[in-house]
């Protein structure tokens, strides 16, 4: 899915959306964001020595799951957060990387869903972590 097709499921938005891409492998969704340089997150995240904040890659490992959600959403429904477990930071991602996320729903109690998830600079692991979402009207 392209961004266009991503604003069907997300409601997220211009600056907000933080994914270029995002498939479904089988169970596993897998999210691509190529830092430019040029995102407001970086002005001042840190003068001469720009890195993505940590929530930010959370942020963007929790959009790229909710493709796992999208059947599960009925229209004008919103995944939330609820929580954040294990959050885990390894190595910076930085303005010309290619972040990709691989995440998946590991429990589901609904309106509760459960997943985890990991980033990746190529093969080298960035963020990996556990979460929750709660499908609000």
């Amino acid at each position: 899915m392209n961004r266009e097709e991503l604003k069907s499921i997300l409601p997220h938005r211009d600056a907000m959306l933080l994914l270029d891409s995002v498939d479904r492998d089988g169970d596993e969704a897998r999210g691509t964001l190529k830092i430019t340089g040029d995102e407001w997150f970086l002005q001042g995240h840190f003068p001469g020595n720009p890195v993505v904040p940590g929530v930010i890659l959370c942020e963007i490992l929790a959009q790229s799951v909710c493709i796992l959600l999208a059947e599960r959403m009925e229209q004008g429904r919103t995944p939330m957060y609820t929580g954040m477990n294990n959050v885990r930071f390894r190595s910076p991602v930085r303005p010309g990387d290619t972040f990709e996320t691989r995440c998946r729903i590991t429990r589901a109690k609904p309106p509760f869903y459960f997943a985890e998830g990991a980033g990746y600079v190529g093969d080298r692991l960035c963020v990996k972590a556990e979460f929750s979402f709660a499908i609000t009207g």
